[in-house]
Formats: structure tokens, C-alpha cells, sequence
């Protein structure tokens, strides 16, 4: 029976109506790390150099001094960070990326190694001039185990892309990200991604089941297994995912992939204050505990600038509301997780946890409320200049960090569309304790910056969290590193890198500096 027609005399009749279809700043280095780290004492690039590298790869695999083809890959798609590389290569083969870090281990050459570049931490862009080594051309999906749900792919593949090829036959990504159009599986690796699917099937590190990777020095580590159990000795792939590209470059990679879900369900809903989304994650965590695939909120700031910027986006609602939930479920029985879903959203009316929702009645509906909030980032990166944070912090203290941040900056609780003010907003992976808190302003200002930096980062040190859920640490946050890491394990981590790259060769200035 759909929603719209079931009988509930106690409830308004605009609650949970079904969802309406949709209506017809400068450049600059952002890095806390720009100013301190200077160029290592790395070889500039010669004419012998762009032999080598023309014998590896040739010329139709090189990009050399091409301001048009180079500029996208010395900058990222935010325009925080800029390098000054002039060589990018484009190896098509591990054996052909082994060759290339092997010469730039004997000469001292810096590399940086790149995939689809969306990263937010400057992890993927140059520093200084070093040569930029791209896997967008090893983007080969390999095999495919239908049995037991094993991709095994190149590095360069797209995750749209990977997650289309499953879907035909079935299965999907365990991993989904706003960035996913561009975003390649091997970077997505490097920075152990999150992503809103993290609270049904857990992190990256729980999916791959090997990889094949090259070392600084042109070692071939294959370690590109398929087998669930694998108990002999240290789990080396796990050293390469998460350390953004500095023990080594992600080549191939073999992962477990879950089944698609036959039934699929999205809600968006609206709630009155952060303590109501926090009832509502609770009682979603007990009442849907089976079904539950995703679990986001937004404060209305973050919807505010999403309607505004966002094509073809509208209010999901009448009403406006401080916060916003968008929960998603999958199962395999449409009748009976319906009913599921429609239980749990009456029940939190009922209580008055929840004031208003809607329910997507199809996956278009569907996808345009999973719009307003992935396409957050970019409706944030129109309105301004964005200052970027993803930390991880308790579920009860995600929003303070918000209001803390407004009081510190004196910017307005909600948004303020004028050119000249400076916003606060926060949405997130409420299932897994991720906020993304952003701030904006007309263009870039020092003194906003130095009144965010390190006030964000000692608050999450002092709730215990992690200065990065999900984006890595890359140039934005090395300065930080030690407000989430203790000083034994960061120099653990040092004799890692100095052990497996000795001469610092891959993605210097970045992590460890």
C-alpha cells in the first residue's frame, strides 16, 4: 500500500507525503605546511631524465611543459594547492610504472603519484616540481569472481565506472563517494576512502583482499591474493592502503564486492535540534538494523546552499528545519522492508522526534534527495572560498564542533548569502561519527584561516577524535598529525618510510614531514 494512502488520522496529512518530482575565489597554497617545508634535496630534471622516460613509456605516454594538459594535474579541483611540475607520465603497465620509479630512485628524482586527483588534502598534487606519475591508463578490470564477489581491477579504474560493470552482473561497490564520476579505485585506496556506504559494509580495509603495488625503489610487491582467509604472516597490503602514496603506488587491486540489493529505499527528514537526530539515529539503529545502508545529516545551512547552487534541486519539504536526516535502506524483500522503513518514520513522528519527511517513491526521487546531499561540496565550492574539514569525533559532539566554530568566526547559525559573509555548515556520515565541517568566505583571508587553524584540530584532540575520518592527511594536515597520532607511532611510521624509501623519493612533504 503506498504511504500517501495508508490510514493514519493521528498524523497531519503533509507528514511523509511522497516525495514531488524535481522542478523544471582566487588561487592559492592553502597547506598549513606551504610555508615551513622547503624543497628536498631532490635532482632537477634533465635532458637524460626525459630519454629514460621517453625509452619507458614514449612520447605519446609524457606530458612535458603542456601548460594545458599539466595545469589540471599541478592543481587541485579546489584550487587550494599548486605545483610547478612539468613532466607528467602516463605508465600503461606495472612493469612500465616499476621502470620509471626505479631511475627516479637512482637519481633522486621526486615523484607524485596521481589518480583522479578529487582528494581535498593536496595528497595528489605537486609541491615543488616533481614529476607527476598518473594511473589513468592501467584502468583494466581484470576478473571477476561471480561466485564469491571478487573484482580484481587496475588502479586507474574509475569507481563509477567499477561500480556500473558490477552492478550488470548483480553486485555493486562496497565503497560510494560524490567523487565517484572522476575518482579512481587506487587513490581511493591510498587514503583507505570512507564514504556514505561505510556504516553497511565498513571501510576499504575490510573489502580488499590484496593488491599489487610498486615500491619506490621498482619492486613489484604482488600481493594481489583473492582468498578470504589468508593468516601467514603480516598483512603487508595493508601498509599500502591509507599511506596516500608513500610507501609505494597502488597497481591492482582484488576486492569483495556485496550483492546488489533487490530493494532499495531512501527518506529524507526534518527535525527541530541535533538532539532529535541523534533519538533518530538511535532508534533507526535499532528499528532498521538489518536493512540500514546509509545514514547522513545536513543542517539547514548545508541544504540552504544546495537548493541555491544545485541545478534542478528543490526543498524536499514545505517547511524549513534546522537539521536534516537522509537515510537509506537495502534489502531483499520490497513489501517487507517497506513496511520496515514506514514503521520506524511513523513511529518517530508519533514521538515527535521526527516533524516532517519525505519518502522517495522511486530511484529518481531517490537520487534527487542523495543530490542535495552529495552534491554539497560542490554547491559550497560556488558560494566562495571553501576552508575544508573531515574529522572524526563522538556522535553526541559532532555538531558543538559546529556551533564552536560559528561563535569562534561570529558567522550567523544558518546561511547568509551575502557575498561578503563568512559561513559555518556541517553535514556528514552521522553512522560512523564523520563530520564534514566547512567554512566559506568571499576569497581566501589569512585571518579567517589563522582563527580555524589549530583551534579545530586541538578541539578534536580534545574530544578524542581524529583530525581525518576519511580524506587522509596529505599537505593540509602533516603539521597536525601529532594531535591524532602518538609520538611513538608516528616515529614507527618514520622508520616504515625511511625503510621502504630510503631516499624519500615518493609523495615527499606529505603525511610525515
Amino acid at each position: 500500500v503506498p504511504l500517501r494512502a495508508m490510514a493514519a488520522p493521528r498524523l497531519l496529512p503533509r507528514l511523509l507525503r511522497p516525495l514531488q518530482p524535481a522542478s523544471s575565489g582566487g588561487r592559492r597554497r592553502w597547506a598549513s605546511t606551504s610555508g615551513t617545508v622547503g624543497r628536498g634535496a631532490f635532482k632537477a630534471l634533465g635532458e637524460s631524465d626525459l630519454a629514460a622516460f621517453r625509452g619507458i613509456v614514449g612520447s605519446e605516454c609524457m606530458a612535458v611543459g603542456d601548460a594545458e594538459e599539466l595545469g589540471p594535474m599541478n592543481s587541485d579541483w579546489m584550487r587550494h594547492y599548486q605545483g610547478q611540475s612539468r613532466v607528467a607520465l602516463f605508465p600503461e603497465t606495472s612493469e612500465q610504472l616499476s621502470r620509471i620509479l626505479r631511475h627516479c630512485n637512482e637519481e633522486k628524482i621526486a615523484v607524485v603519484p596521481q589518480g583522479g586527483n578529487t582528494g581535498l588534502v593536496g595528497g595528489s598534487t605537486p609541491v615543488f616540481d616533481e614529476v607527476i606519475v598518473s594511473t589513468s591508463r592501467m584502468n583494466k578490470i581484470l576478473a571477476f569472481d561471480n561466485t564469491l564477489g571478487v573484482v580484481t581491477c587496475e588502479a586507474g579504474c574509475i569507481l563509477q565506472t567499477l561500480d556500473e560493470y558490477l552492478r550488470e552482473r548483480g553486485f555493486l561497490m562496497p565503497l560510494d563517494l560524490g567523487a565517484k564520476g572522476s575518482c579512481q579505485i587506487g587513490g581511493n585506496l591510498s587514503t583507505n576512502a570512507g564514504g556514505v556506504r561505510y556504516v553497511r559494509y565498513g571501510s576499504l580495509r575490510g573489502n580488499v583482499l590484496g593488491v599489487e603495488a610498486v615500491l619506490p625503489d621498482g619492486t613489484i610487491l604482488d600481493n594481489l591474493s583473492t582468498l578470504r582467509k589468508d593468516n601467514t604472516g603480516y598483512d603487508i597490503k595493508q601498509l599500502m592502503i591509507g599511506s596516500e602514496g608513500t610507501l609505494g603506488v597502488i597497481t591492482k587491486a582484488a576486492i569483495l564486492t556485496p550483492r546488489l540489493a533487490s530493494s532499495v529505499h531512501a527518506t529524507m527528514l526534518g527535525l527541530e535540534s541535533f538532539e532529535m537526530v541523534l533519538k533518530a539515529l538511535n532508534s533507526a539503529r535499532s528499528e532498521l538494523v538489518d536493512i540500514i545502508s546509509a545514514i547522513e545529516f545536513l543542517d539547514s545551512a548545508t541544504m540552504k546552499l544546495s537548493l541555491r547552487y544545485l541545478d534542478g534541486t528543490q526543498a524536499p519539504m514545505e517547511s524549513d528545519f534546522p537539521f536534516y536526516m537522509l537515510i537509506e535502506t537495502s534489502g531483499s524483500n520490497e513489501q517487507h522492508d517497506r513496511e520496515k522503513l514506514e514503521s520506524f518514520l511513523f513511529k518517530a513522528i508519533d514521538v515527535g522526534i521526527v516533524s516532517d519527511g519525505v519518502l522517495a517513491q522511486d530511484r529518481t526521487q531517490a537520487s534527487s534527495l542523495w543530490r542535495l546531499r552529495e552534491g554539497a561540496a560542490e554547491a559550497l565550492s560556488k558560494h566562495g572560498y571553501t576552508y575544508k574539514y573531515d574529522v572524526s569525533i563522538p556522535c553526541d559532539q559532532m555538531y558543538s564542533l559546529v556551533e564552536a566554530m560559528r561563535e569562534r568566526l561570529g558567522a550567523s547559525s544558518d546561511f547568509d548569502p551575502g557575498s561578503d559573509c563568512t559561513n559555518v555548515v556541517g553535514y556528514g556520515h552521522l553512522g560512523d561519527g564523520n563530520l564534514h565541517l566547512n567554512v566559506t568566505t568571499k576569497e581566501f583571508d589569512e585571518e579567517v584561516f589563522a582563527r580555524i587553524e589549530p583551534f579545530i584540530f586541538e578541539r578534536v584532540r580534545d574530544m578524542r577524535g581524529s583530525i581525518s575520518a576519511e580524506h587522509g592527511v596529505g599537505r593540509a594536515k602533516a603539521e597536525y598529525l601529532h594531535m591524532s597520532k602518538s609520538e611513538e607511532i608516528i616515529s614507527m611510521m618514520r622508520t616504515i618510510k625511511a625503510t621502504l624509501d630510503p631516499n624519500g623519493i615518493l609523495n615527499p612533504y606529505k603525511v610525515l614531514i
